[in-house]
Order: C-alpha cells, then sequence, then structure tokens
C-alpha cells in the first residue's frame, strides 16, 4: 500500500502528470499527418525518459563512480580551499545564506568542513555575485574574515581559473564544486598550471533509487540530466575553442 500510494503522488506531481495528458491528449488527435503523429509521441516519450532514475543512472553514474568526496586522510595540510561560485537569488531581504542556491549551499557547506580540518587553508569563495554571499555566510558560521578570500568578477570557471592562477600555482589546493562540474574545472585550473585536489559535491546516486520510482518522470530528475547535459557541452565547447586556438582556454 505505501509503494501505490508513492506512485500515484509521484504519477500527479507537475512533470509526469502533463506527460500523462499529453499522451491522452495524443490518442485523440486526427494521424492525417503520421510523420508528425509518431514525432510527438517520441519526443514525448524521450522526454519521460530523460526524466527517470532509470535513465539518469545509466548517464550520470559512470561520471560520478569516478570521484570520492575529499580524502582527509591522505593529505595532512593544504593552502587554499577553493569553492567555486553558483546560482543566487539575489533578496536584500534575506541574509545571504537565505540568497544562495541549493547548489551553492552545497559547496560552501564542503568547504567550511575542510576549513574546520585544515584550520591554517585559506578559504576562496569565487563568482560573480555568490563570493559575497559565500563569504557573509561563512563568516555567519564562525569563519574568521581574515581566513577568506573572495574572486568577485569571475563570470564563469574560465574566469575562476584565470584570475587566480597567479596565487594559486604551486600551492596545495583543495577544489569545491559539484561532481557532473569537477571535470571541467579541473581541465581549466589545470590548463592555467594549477593543480588541484577534487572535493566533489551534490552527488545523484539514482543507483539506490527505490524500484517503483526508477521508470517516473520527475522534474528533480530531468534537472540533474540538464546539468549533465551543461557540462558535456561545455567540454565540447572547450574542446572546440582550443582546436581553433590552442592559447585560449
Amino acid at each position: 500500500m505505501f509503494e501505490v500510494k508513492k506512485v500515484i503522488g509521484s504519477l500527479l506531481m507537475p512533470l509526469p502528470l502533463t506527460l500523462l495528458l499529453l499522451a491522452l491528449a495524443l490518442l485523440f488527435i486526427a494521424k492525417t499527418h503520421r510523420k508528425s503523429y509518431l514525432l510527438s509521441w517520441v519526443l514525448m516519450i524521450s522526454l519521460w525518459a530523460f526524466s527517470t532514475p532509470f535513465v539518469a543512472d545509466k548517464l550520470i553514474s559512470p561520471t560520478e563512480a569516478k570521484l570520492h568526496p575529499f580524502p582527509i586522510h591522505q593529505h595532512q595540510d593544504v593552502d587554499y580551499i577553493l569553492v567555486l561560485g553558483c546560482g543566487l537569488n539575489p533578496n536584500d531581504r534575506l541574509t545571504a545564506n537565505l540568497q544562495l542556491s541549493g547548489c551553492a549551499l552545497s559547496r560552501l557547506t564542503e568547504g567550511l568542513r575542510l576549513s574546520h580540518h585544515y584550520p591554517k587553508a585559506y578559504l576562496i569563495v569565487s563568482g560573480a555575485g555568490s563570493s559575497r554571499l559565500m563569504a557573509n555566510t561563512a563568516i555567519a558560521l564562525g569563519t574568521p574574515a581574515s581566513k577568506i578570500m573572495q574572486n568577485p568578477k569571475a563570470r564563469d570557471t574560465a574566469d575562476e581559473a584565470l584570475l587566480l592562477a597567479s596565487k594559486l600555482v604551486d600551492s596545495k589546493v583543495a577544489l569545491v564544486t559539484s561532481a557532473s562540474h569537477m571535470r571541467r574545472a579541473q581541465d581549466l585550473f589545470a590548463a592555467q598550471g594549477i593543480d588541484t585536489i577534487a572535493a566533489p559535491v551534490q552527488f545523484y546516486g539514482f543507483t539506490n533509487t527505490p524500484g517503483y520510482k526508477r521508470f517516473i518522470a520527475s522534474a528533480s530528475v530531468l534537472q540533474a540530466v540538464t546539468t549533465y547535459a551543461h557540462e558535456v557541452l561545455g567540454r565540447q565547447w572547450i574542446a572546440l575553442r582550443r582546436m581553433i586556438d590552442p592559447q585560449s582556454i
């Protein structure tokens, strides 16, 4: 009974419910334009599939399997803990932490955790807009302002690597970013001569999704697949720019 309730509840969420209603509507649409009709079914079924934990697991898990939480026991000390920027929701009525996206909070939380293990390390918070909010949040949670450095001019990861290169070269750097973003981020920092130690966050872990949910479309799963696709396109864009100009990024 519990699983039946969960399945029905999941199907009544906006994304799966909309797709089911579209499927129902297609059943009553005239089939005079056969190719368009079949294409509509293919697109709708594809969107449903990409929104299921089953397909997301096949796409994302191979990348996540290559990453592990930061191995504190393997590193006696680090010089810098670099937290890359993420989304924010500016609203002056709210405290700094409430203006940060879930992605930014996840990264900052890991940065603060590492700061407790490495009290001599500087915490660098990066990203246009988000760096100030992350710094204020870190201070509110007890991190001394003197141990925090901001990188507020960086608009993207390539900027972050370029602007921090002179400071981080020849230093031991723990790089905190989302697991899906780690490969691209380390590549861009390596191009600037910065060796980093991966400290990934935001593992999706669809492998352990309960069986009754694995084939039900979910907006959160679609968001994860979208994030994954963004990273794939980002890596292809870097490869294209380097092919045109090897010194570009």
